[in-house]
């Protein structure tokens, strides 16, 4: 399990280096959310999380602002979210999220990688049941912190759960509690290293190193597409 997490991971950050690429997806998400909830992300949570991904990946303070602008645009009504299922190689489940401009690029674009693998899209809900949707926050490792009395203040707040490594504390809620979690964290004070939006699979599958391989293939071209912003498997 730990090597193949480290296999991914690795991997991943690999992938996610690509700045060209990187800035343009962020920007997208920040369009979005600030169409939906309005400009402040003091009152809108998905566009504070937004914001707070692209400022992790050192995205530029014009390009923020300049996607938040873009949001009372022409461009923005044209500017839709899209999830694909799909099954890859070796049985590997995949979920693949997008934003996109052009629906029927997008959904050729997606076919045609799953195409090159023998594999392809799943019926629409097909997966639902096979992941959990999580709002995972990630706060360093700090020994003075008391778990319990976290747990206490933040469970009205949507906790689920807490999970401590030697370096990190993970806290886990509903995908629908993300605004009042991270609400709630910052009338605290507890300052957090980074949040997310994750399906988590509720059976991961264990993979050889050479399937791992070969998955990565298909998932390095997924993911290297302009429309995609996220990819999730059932990989252990």
């Amino acid at each position: 399990m730990g090597r193949a997490f480290e296999y991914r991971r690795a991997a991943k950050e690999k992938r996610w280096d690509k700045m060209s690429k990187v800035f343009p997806k962020l920007g997208k998400l920040i369009t979005i959310a600030a169409r939906e909830g309005g400009p402040e992300p003091e009152t809108n949570a998905k566009l504070r999380h937004a914001i707070h991904m692209a400022k992790l990946q050192n995205m530029p303070k014009d390009n923020i602002d300049n996607a938040i602008k873009r949001a009372t645009g022409k461009d923005a009504d044209t500017l839709v979210e899209l999830v694909f299922e799909a099954k890859g190689p070796h049985g590997v489940l995949l979920f693949i999220e997008c934003t996109t401009d052009n629906n029927q690029r997008t959904v050729a674009n997606i076919r045609s990688y799953l195409n090159k693998w023998g594999c392809g899209f799943a019926p629409s809900g097909s997966l639902e049941f096979m992941f959990s949707r999580k709002a995972i926050f990630e706060l360093a490792a700090n020994d003075k912190l008391n778990l319990d009395e976290l747990e206490l203040e933040l469970i009205d707040a949507g906790l689920q759960e807490i999970e401590k490594t030697e370096t990190s504390i993970f806290l886990y809620s509903d995908y629908t509690d993300f605004g009042s979690m991270s609400k709630a964290l910052d009338e605290k004070g507890i300052d957090y290293i980074k949040s997310s939006l994750q399906r988590i699979p509720n059976s991961p599958v264990a993979f050889s190193d050479e399937q791992l391989a070969d998955i990565e293939k298909l998932l390095d071209k997924i993911e290297d597409d302009d429309d995609v912003q996220s990819v999730y498997t059932n990989i252990e």
